[in-house]
């Protein structure tokens, strides 16, 4: 399970971002995914205000090789550099959980390891020591769903005052059948009583529920320190989208669920948190961390700002590196370019599903949410994997 925990804006954060970042379930790949080799296709980089590209031709495969002369040259980043030494450790974990292939892309965790050492030893020049393979995206058409997600920072007391008296639950071990649902959580404050279960208490129930959907957070609590509370797991019901259901019901419209805009609607509207809350049965719980700033994600190490991505591990290994083209966003939230960039498979979440959606890491705080809300666009993902016409092999040290 992700403890990480959780793009005019089109149904933005709790529509997209709020879905994309909530904690995943790990599954496993399908034979009926799996298809037969076929011709590289060729790469095109004209796209649409959201990103997509206008003239791109269709990929057969779930991962179709292609020229990679023809693919811009990435930044090796002092980040980039931390964040593969902590992609190395995820695969060493995963050493022994062999990945099958899919397409034309062979995913063994050897492959995926040499990957990593020679992005980390050389310069990282695409044409000399990899091969690339494009990934086809829902649409077929190599067009890849870019949402963000961020770590919160929430102030909380360790002790429950008349400001401070919505708790955050450790996750109640030891539970006979069924956990509660959120409404029977948020309704009767006597459902989880007596267990020792309160970590701290926040000043709004909204801002719990945001570091919920999340997946972990950030809190400061009323002497200035700081700690990270971790995801610990949730209570097994469904997720269900409030956003759509604020729109359904006529309480805001489609660019009206940003976090800061439903927050604000809640401030002002009080009286409807225990009717539209509830709505998402689903409740997570916490625990600390002794990471103080940066939360792990599901690959047992930190997430790294801009590079990390939450995946679905049925087409995209854990511990894979992939080029991406990122959408850039301007003022108008429209996409003015793509930055190439290598990104990072250390994370999974529960709305991340098929080849066509991953999901960026964009922080700790207030600009991470800024960055985290304004993605929602189209770019591209090719797997790295070395090139086997290099007889080298080199062997990095952590």
């Amino acid at each position: 399970m992700s403890i990480t925990i959780f793009r005019p804006l089109l149904l933005a954060v709790l529509l997209a971002t709020i879905t994309s970042c909530f904690p995943h379930q790990l599954e496993t790949v399908s034979s009926s995914e799996m298809t037969t080799e076929s011709s590289p296709t060729p790469v095109s980089f004209d796209f649409t205000n959201n990103g997509k590209s206008v003239d791109a031709m269709p990929l057969d495969e779930i991962y179709t090789k292609v020229d990679v002369q023809e693919l811009p040259q990435p930044d090796k980043s002092k980040a980039l550099v931390q964040g593969l030494k902590q992609q190395l450790k995820v695969l060493k974990y995963r050493r022994k959980k062999q990945l099958k292939a899919l397409g034309q892309a062979d995913l063994s965790t050897e492959k995926l390891i040499r990957t990593v050492e020679q992005l980390l030893l050389n310069e990282g020049r695409l044409k000399d020591e990899f091969e690339a393979y494009q990934i086809k995206g829902k649409d077929g058409l190599g067009n890849v769903y870019f949402t963000g997600y961020f770590t919160p920072i929430l102030k909380v007391s360790k002790h429950k005052t008349a400001t401070y008296r919505y708790p955050l639950y450790a996750y109640p071990h030891g539970w006979n059948g069924k956990l509660p649902t959120r409404g029977a959580i948020d309704r009767d404050s006597s459902v989880l009583a007596g267990r020792g279960l309160e970590l701290a208490y926040a000043e709004n129930p909204i801002d719990i529920y945001f570091m919920q959907v999340q997946g972990s957070g950030v809190v400061e609590f009323t002497d200035g320190s700081r700690e990270m509370f971790a995801y610990a797991g949730s209570n097994g019901h469904p997720y269900r989208s409030i956003g759509r259901y604020m729109i359904k019901h006529g309480y805001t419209n489609e660019q009206g669920v940003s976090i800061k805009k439903i927050r604000k609607f809640f401030l002002e509207h009080p009286e409807l948190l225990d009717e539209i809350l509830p709505i998402n049965r689903s409740y997570v719980f916490f625990k600390p961390s002794h990471f103080k700033q940066t939360p792990k994600g599901a690959g047992n190490v930190p997430l790294t700002t801009n590079y990390s991505i939450a995946v679905d591990t049925r087409y995209i290994p854990m511990g894979s590196c992939m080029l991406a083209a990122v959408p850039i966003i301007d003022r108008n939230n429209k996409v003015m370019r793509h930055e190439y960039r290598v990104l990072l498979a250390q994370d999974i979440g529960g709305a991340i599903k098929g080849p066509g959606h991953v999901d960026l890491y964009t922080g700790v705080g207030e600009r991470g949410r800024r960055h985290a809300s304004a993605l929602h666009h189209y770019g591209k993902l090719w797997l790295l994997l070395p090139n086997e016409a290099d007889a080298g092999h080199l062997t990095a040290s952590l």
